[in-house]
């Protein structure tokens, strides 16, 4: 179990707080940068943070 709690930004749905436990998936951009894919806590949508 992590104890990271560093936010990754907000959900573009709701607004809730995404957090590393919510990230599902990393990946890198074509322009070098990092994205992610993470499931709401609140909405239970799959979602990129905004």
């Amino acid at each position: 179990m992590t104890t990271d709690t560093s936010q990754h930004g907000r959900c573009p749905k709701c607004e809730e707080g995404i957090f590393t436990v919510h990230i599902l998936v990393e990946y890198e951009k074509d322009d070098g940068t990092t994205g992610i894919w993470a499931e709401c806590p609140v909405c239970n949508d799959i979602v990129s943070p905004e």
